[in-house]
């Protein structure tokens, strides 16, 4: 057993709590059934069969109202798979659903039995005919598509709200649309073909000339069937005229029966049925989508009126003046929007009605951009604006970032309003389309029912397609709460349908919550039709049952889950799943919102419950150990909840006093430290891998995995004992190496100085000379300490630092300049908890900059660059994109390199300091796609900011990664 064995018990939840009726049943504490487990396992292979509870528990969630546990997960990696799947499914008479992002708000991305993992291993997009059309995985998110198409000058037609983490086959499955697809750019209308494999195990690939004659050889029936219910929809001129009717507006409820009107061959029809098809018909493995033109010049404005109805009969004219979006946010949603990162806190202040619209036209040029603003012009000066606080302009604007703000605003609608909920309540995310001309009174019919019924609603939406959005809370484990739900959800039903003949479903799909009310809204001849679509393709109703199709008229009130309050910083989460992208853990263990769902269901469970028992004791690494804390879930996250943080507040839990002892001796020791480090690298770069290997994997058994280091082959050499000689005296900026940079020297093989020379031979000749305190040695960012949880280690280490820095830097009047991004991060913001209050106070008098920035900003005008580089690839570290210095290591490497490469996969290494060496499985799987986009082809310099980032990159590509300032250096070399 090792010495400093964590306490499991510190992650337990209090003990004062009721048990949940949702909670998780004490069957399943063991995992899976065990002939299910054992079948699948058979099938294949232990990889990809997830099993224990905690894998259970944390698929139960999507970002929907609803949670059900599934029996199992399958994690598929490929159609052979799928295909195994579904056969096994047919012969065990079993249901499957399939999951990618898990984005869905209505449940589709939920079952009660098998559900299949198709996000991890589909991945990936092939550029055709120059950018006019894409081959695009299931498993690729919309955002990383289009970062893709951007270099064609081209982008997808959907464009989600959620596209930074919904991926393409939940798109596609959904008809999603987004801001400005309404019904010319969605899915139906720019897919132009797809490889689908049908619920008996039969693929086709619409784009296959040869498809319709495999179809009929595979399924003769089932040709037959489409052929057949596409001539009684023909036969009959009225029900196909309400068809086309129906789709003028967005509707994405129920299946698109106009796939038989629009489709001449069975394969034709099977094509337009499955956009839209929520998973129930097949599982879509490739889409190959028909794009459109990227148009650069854009101006926006975000424009404010004094009610939700002036801003609704406002919306025709901007729309009438060739908007792209016109995007309505209420009182409700502007006020919650302060919870975002950059939305100005006055909003907060807004009176009650107040209601904004984000108009926004786009155009190839510069020209056709002046013409729609003058347009705009004129409908300003027609209509009735109000600019309640100091921060409303009113005004169009061109500036990218003034825009972007915008823009996340009114992206962060359903997280930013959730996250406003009372704690521990259940959100709703409702979504319905009306003619756009009838917008104003739709508006003011939903205001008046949710006031009927006690509720205070956030509503936003694609105004120009006549399509609102609207969220409430009430607590599912209130049955009286559920009533009233329940109540106004037959109200709204009715409303829409009967007063405006609208649509249920806009751009969500029907899911769970409108099922019930398909009929309403279709009528039975035509919900008839789609029963009988799904028993032609599905006759054994082994896919995704009851989310489409439910007679049940209570079925929207089964499974509604109720959110246990948890830690504060977590209770906000609304498990919408915009985080998942960027954690470096998504494909190893779990992601920051599978980290909160475990955690509630903790809450659920009875103290002491056999279920608990099970989470609490996978808990330890699935969620705290592997977590990379970078925190660039809260980058993501619309209400920049910091899991990161949380699960460094877990392992300070479950530190021992002994522990904490340990750290602090070590904090206030770290000279010694410090250079027994650089000792042990120099020994085993001289003498080679195997015996440092051998004695830290000793070490790991013997005190604890997650304190002692792997040594990796092949880490670079140590350090210089000695740093460059600076003078005080012409100074213009204290220069603070990292420890990092003391301990590690670089790269093998790398020919010219060390870092710190570099750093201050580039001031030098810049004629902006730094000057190295002579007693840095044994002082640190504290980020060592504290991103393990240490908080005494971490207080003495900070304490001390800024004392010095205040010392060095004659009391704030030098800047302090930085040589790593992560350690720039630390001293700038994340030492500020640790410190004393007095030298809080001496810490807000210090100006901290990451020394990329020093070069770019100060360095850079003042160089003469006399050499280039062909290429170079770069490495953005997590502490850049929290500093928001990306772009200054962009233009340092475009001062050293003809062509500079980000990689579209560029993200979170993972290795976190020493958290790569602590658990390499984490920064493998981290760095896995970058890795291969970089190893596609060779470049001449691999560059980042980071000393630990660079050995992360280095072990995951091969390649020697160095600073970019060592490159600015030679660049500029006389």
């Amino acid at each position: 057993m090792p010495l400093l064995e964590p306490n499991p018990d510190a992650l337990r939840p209090g003990a004062k709590r009721a048990p949940a009726h949702d909670r998780v049943p004490d069957l399943l504490a063991h995992g899976s059934p065990g002939r299910l487990r054992d079948e699948l396992t058979a099938l294949f292979g232990q990889e990809k069969v997830l099993w224990r509870v905690s894998d259970l528990v944390r698929y139960a969630s999507d970002a929907s109202p609803y949670r059900f546990v599934p029996q199992i997960v399958v994690v598929a990696e490929d159609i052979d798979d799928i295909s195994a799947i579904l056969s096994y499914a047919h012969g065990k008479g079993r249901e499957v659903v399939f999951r990618a992002a898990g984005t869905s708000l209505n449940g589709q991305a939920q079952g009660e039995d098998i559900l299949v993992d198709v996000r991890r291993h589909w991945a990936g997009i092939e550029v055709l005919d120059g950018g006019a059309r894409a081959r695009i995985g299931p498993g690729t998110t919309v955002a990383r598509a289009n970062a893709t198409l951007a270099r064609y000058g081209r982008v997808l037609g959907p464009d989600p709200a959620s596209a930074v983490a919904c991926t393409i086959g939940g798109v596609v499955a959904n008809n999603a649309s987004g801001m400005t697809a309404g019904t010319a750019h969605n899915s139906y209308r720019t897919v132009s073909s797809l490889t689908v494999v049908l619920p008996s195990g039969t693929v086709v690939d619409t784009g296959d000339p040869a498809a319709d004659e495999d179809l009929a050889r595979a399924e003769p029936a089932l040709c037959e069937e489409l052929l057949a219910l596409k001539a009684e929809i023909e036969g009959d001129p009225e029900l196909t005229a309400r068809i086309r009717a129906k789709y003028e507006l967005k509707n994405t409820n129920g299946y698109r029966l106009d796939a038989f009107v629009d489709g001449a061959t069975p394969v034709e029809i099977l094509r337009g049925l499955m956009v839209g098809s929520q998973g129930t018909f097949g599982f879509i493995s490739e889409v190959v989508f028909d794009t459109l033109p990227l148009n650069r010049a854009v101006s926006t404005a975000l424009l404010f009126f004094p009610s939700l109805p002036a801003a609704a009969a406002a919306v025709p004219r901007f729309t009438e003046a060739g908007a792209v979006a016109v995007e309505l946010m209420d009182g409700n949603t502007l006020r919650a929007s302060v919870r975002v990162e950059g939305v100005p806190a006055d909003w907060a202040r807004l009176p009650g009605p107040t209601t904004a619209l984000l108009v926004e036209f786009r155009a190839p040029d510069t020209a056709a951009l002046e013409a729609y603003e003058g347009a705009a012009a004129r409908v300003l000066a027609d209509v009735e604006l109000v600019a309640p606080v100091a921060s409303v302009s009113n005004e169009f604007t061109r500036d990218a970032k003034t825009i972007g703000g915008y823009w996340k605003a009114r992206k962060a609608f359903v997280a930013a309003a959730g996250g406003d909920r009372p704690p521990g309540t259940t959100l709703i995310t409702e979504d319905f389309a009306v003619p756009p001309s009838r917008l104003a009174e739709a508006c003011e019919a939903l205001l008046a029912l949710q006031a009927q019924h006690g509720f205070d609603a956030a509503v936003a939406g694609h105004a120009a397609h006549g399509n609102l959005h609207f969220l409430l809370a009430f607590d599912a484990a209130d049955p009286d709460d559920v009533d009233r739900y329940a109540a106004f959800m037959d109200d709204f039903c009715k409303l829409t349908v009967e007063r405006f003949d609208g649509s249920l479903k806009a751009e969500h799909a029907t899911g769970r919550n409108i099922a019930p009310f398909l009929e309403l809204e279709w009528g039975p001849r035509a919900t008839e039709l789609m029963w009988r679509t799904k028993q032609a393709l599905d006759p054994d109703g082994v896919l995704a049952p009851r989310i489409v199709l439910d007679r049940d008229p209570r079925a929207h009130l089964r499974g509604l889950k109720t959110v246990p309050r948890v830690e504060a910083i977590a209770d906000p989460c609304i498990e919408c799943g915009f985080c998942e992208p960027t954690c470096p853990s998504q494909d190893v263990t779990t992601t920051p919102r599978q980290r909160i769902v475990l955690r509630r269901e903790m809450m659920r469970q009875s103290p002491g419950s056999p279920v608990e028992d099970s989470l609490v004791a996978a808990y330890g690494y699935d969620a705290v150990d592997t977590c990379a804390g970078d925190s660039t879930c809260k980058l993501a996250c619309p209400v920049g909840i910091d899991t990161g943080a949380l699960m460094k507040r877990f392992r300070n839990r479950r530190h021992s006093a002994r522990e904490e002892r340990m750290a602090a001796l070590a904090a206030r020791r770290f000279a010694a430290v410090e250079a027994s480090a650089r000792l042990a690298v120099a020994a085993g770069h001289r003498f080679g891998d195997r015996l440092p290997a051998s004695v830290t994997g000793l070490l790991r058994k013997v005190v604890r995995p997650d304190l002692v280091p792997e040594w990796l082959p092949a880490l670079p050499g140590a350090a210089a004992a000695k740093l460059p000689p600076t003078e005080r005296t012409r100074a213009v900026a204290v220069y603070y190496p990292a420890c990092v940079n003391r301990v590690f020297g670089e790269p093998d093989g790398f020919e010219g100085p060390s870092l710190p020379q570099a750093v201050v031979a580039l001031s030098a000749r810049a004629g902006k000379p730094v000057w190295i305190p002579g007693d840095v040695a044994g002082t640190c960012c504290a980020t060592i300490w504290h991103s393990k949880g240490y908080d005494e280690g971490s207080a003495v280490m900070a304490d001390r630092v800024v004392e010095a820095a205040w010392g060095w830097t004659a009391g704030g009047r030098l800047p302090l300049v930085v040589d790593a991004s992560s350690c720039a991060l630390g001293l700038a913001r994340e030492v500020v908890p640790y410190l004393s209050e007095r030298n809080r106070e001496l810490h807000a008098e210090l100006t901290v900059i990451d020394s990329v920035v020093w070069a770019a900003d100060e360095l850079l005008p003042h160089l003469t660059v006399r050499r280039k580089a062909g290429s170079a690839v770069l490495h953005p570290t997590c502490a850049m994109r929290h500093l928001g210095d990306e772009d200054r290591l962009t233009a340092v490497a475009r001062a050293c390199a003809e062509e500079v490469v980000v990689p579209d996969d560029a993200g979170c290494c993972a290795f976190a300091g020493d958290r790569g060496m602590l658990h390499p499985e984490l920064t493998e799987s981290a760095t896995a796609r970058e890795a291969a986009e970089v190893m596609t082809r060779s470049y001449d310099a691999y560059l980042s900011a980071n000393r630990m980032c660079e050995i992360g990159m280095d072990h995951a590509t091969g390649r020697r990664y160095h600073s970019a300032l060592l490159e600015l250096e030679r660049a500029t070399r006389p």
